[in-house]
């Protein structure tokens, strides 16, 4: 990275770094080194382990003086919409992460740098790397400043997909949804999760996620969109 770019790059996040090797490892795919052995020391990986902690402390310390009143069901959903890796991925873009990016020559060729879950996974990893070189507060800083307004503005549904599909037939008195796992591919650090729902007398629902959480929350929106019960433009 030339220094002119990092400079302006550090000007869009809001913080100067004294160490820059900590942005350097924020912005490196794995797909930049040959050896696994070396995505631990020379890729983003446990800046983004620490980024997404130190994201959810600062989001759910938001979220617990903007709504005093909120139950703890209420709050969940709206951390949750909140911390979603499609979250992560728009706070890049509106950052600029993905020009930074380093990636190995594949990837790069393969739009590497506008995936979603590598922008989700490096603002993360940004985060961290702040966070790594200069403490907790100029990391909350930065979530502050790029999460503040999507927190105001948020208007996903405050009821999760898995609790109204739970609610709904049990209204219809049905037995419970299951979730069963059907696949799971990709590497350790990036895995993709296939999950399928059931529920006796309707048809089954897939849904799939860089978790089994997520993928079981897509599963059961997927059925309640089909069945009428969720609209299909609310994630």
């Amino acid at each position: 990275m030339k220094k002119r770019d990092v400079g302006t790059l550090q000007t869009h996040l809001g913080y100067r770094f004294k160490d820059e090797s900590h942005l350097e490892r924020a912005l490196s795919h794995s797909s930049t080194v040959a050896s696994p052995r070396l995505q631990v020391d020379q890729t983003y990986q446990r800046h983004e382990f620490l980024g997404d902690r130190v994201l959810a402390v600062s989001i759910a310390d938001m979220l617990l003086k903007a709504f005093p009143k909120a139950d703890e069901g209420e709050l969940a959903r709206r951390f949750n919409g909140l911390v979603r890796n499609e979250t992560c991925a728009e706070v890049a873009r509106e950052i600029g992460l993905g020009p930074y990016i380093r990636l190995g020559e594949g990837e790069a060729q393969a739009g590497g740098r506008k995936k979603e879950a590598i922008l989700g996974d490096v603002c993360e990893a940004v985060i961290g790397a702040v966070f790594m070189d200069g403490g907790f507060d100029p990391a909350k800083s930065l979530v502050d400043k790029y999460w503040q307004k999507r927190m105001l503005e948020w208007t996903g549904p405050l009821r999760d997909a898995k609790t109204t599909l739970q609610e709904w037939v049990q209204g219809n008195k049905l037995p419970p949804p299951t979730y069963r796992l059907v696949e799971r591919t990709g590497p350790d650090h990036e895995p993709e999760f296939t999950l399928r729902v059931e529920v006796p007398t309707l048809e089954p629902s897939m849904g799939k996620g860089p978790s089994k959480r997520i993928a079981e929350q897509e599963a059961a929106r997927a059925m309640l969109v089909r069945e009428g019960q969720w609209s299909a433009d609310t994630k």
